[in-house]
């Protein structure tokens, strides 16, 4: 059987396709508030818009790469491995493109191994695990790989741990695509070892067998399903390499590797540190920028703060627990969640599913902020921003530019 062609520079077809993305997800009320100083005035709302907010690079490009696909193969069967971004509007547009899901919101739309040699298959911005891209190839279809490289970069480092003997301690969600991906690099190595922390409770807990060791037993089931297989920690929590899902919350991934640096030094001694401890910054640039923008926005005082992104999106999770700690956040996926001046769907922090929270736009002279997750398309932030206005009986044309 002949292996898959892998395409990872697009087809170049972005001048073909700019008039679509544009119409699809472009904002032009967006674009003129962050042309000026990211601050409008309606009636007695100011609407403030972070200094950094949607769509990266990455996103874009994952974005631009499948519609290009749809140009490039318009009669052909195209699939995504997951959801391509997380953010429903776009998944739902692809879905009306014609392209289907193998895995995520759209799983059973087909098996791998159904696929023939004239399909096409596109590995969503996450990236996938080693051993569905081997099966892949092996169907011998087209693949283009969105995979962002921000994702790559720690797939980079965590092979680099493998090769030397160190075992991946990853900061993430390890149900989540990326994280999922990412620790498959480590199981390529016959030494590759991982084990997945979600919070400083758990890297806690990795830090106490470091320093203490830990019953092999009691330690796999507070982590099942987070570790590599044969995993020991009196073994292989000898020497840590530390990375992280590109879309955490920067500040607790900085924390969670001094904790291990701390308990490494203390088990081994600080002049041994460099035989037992790694640790790199894996998280991308784009996230950062968006934490730091919500946190100077937040602290300049708001009333509250609209989040918008997928309810599964992590760095749109992570911008909600950053604002909730000032004001009152409220996370929505789409402007639809505003549902009047009365309701608003939304998903706490903290919290896996959303509620509907009554009384949370109060009629008085207010000060919103607003943001948006990496995966979130201007026009989304337009269109909430539309809604704030109606909620108070305004148009646009009530819009004071400052």
């Amino acid at each position: 059987m002949v292996e898959s062609a892998i395409v990872r520079r697009g087809f170049g077809l972005k001048e073909l396709v700019k008039d679509d993305l544009a119409a699809d997800y472009r904002s032009q009320l967006v674009e003129t508030i962050r042309q000026g100083v990211h601050e409008v005035r309606a009636g007695d709302l100011t609407i403030r818009l972070a200094k950094e907010f949607g769509f990266c690079y990455g996103v874009e490009r994952a974005v631009d790469y499948a519609y290009e696909t749809r140009k490039r193969f318009p009669d052909r069967r195209i699939f995504l491995t997951n959801e391509l971004i997380h953010n429903p509007r776009v998944n739902n547009k692809l879905r009306d493109m014609g392209i289907r899901f193998l895995h995520g919101s759209g799983e059973g739309d087909i098996q791998v191994e159904a696929l023939t040699p004239e399909d096409v298959v596109i590995i969503a911005a996450f990236g996938t695990p080693v051993s569905e891209m081997d099966l892949l190839q092996q169907r011998g279809c087209v693949l283009v790989d969105a995979t962002c490289g921000s994702v790559i970069q720690v797939w980079k480092r965590v092979e680099q741990y493998a090769r030397e003997g160190f075992t991946a301690v990853v900061h993430g969600n390890y149900r989540h695509e990326e994280t999922r991906a990412t620790v498959s690099r480590a199981t390529q190595y016959p030494s590759g070892k991982y084990v997945v922390v979600w919070d400083k409770a758990e890297a806690a807990v990795v830090c106490r067998a470091i320093t203490d060791g830990a019953e092999p037993a009691a330690f796999l089931r507070q982590f099942e399903g987070k570790t590599s297989p044969g995993f020991d920690p009196s073994r292989d929590l000898a020497r840590v390499g530390v990375a992280n899902q590109t879309t955490m919350l920067s500040s607790e991934s900085l924390e969670i590797a001094e904790m291990l640096k701390v308990a490494t030094a203390q088990r081994y001694g600080a002049t041994a540190l460099g035989e037992h401890f790694r640790s790199f910054d894996t998280i991308c640039s784009a996230t950062q920028d968006r934490q730091d923008a919500i946190m100077d926005l937040v602290k300049k005082g708001l009333d509250l703060v609209i989040i918008l992104g997928g309810f599964n999106s992590s760095n749109t999770n992570h911008l909600c627990e950053i604002a909730s700690q000032f004001t009152a956040a409220y996370h929505i996926d789409d402007a639809g969640c505003i549902l009047s001046a009365e309701e608003i769907r939304h998903k706490p922090a903290g919290r896996h599913e959303p509620v509907v929270t009554r009384e949370w736009l109060p009629a008085k002279p207010l000060i919103i902020g607003v943001t948006a997750g990496a995966s979130t398309p201007n026009r989304v932030i337009g269109d909430a921003i539309e809604r704030l206005l109606a909620c108070r009986r305004l148009s646009l044309d009530a819009i004071c530019f400052s």
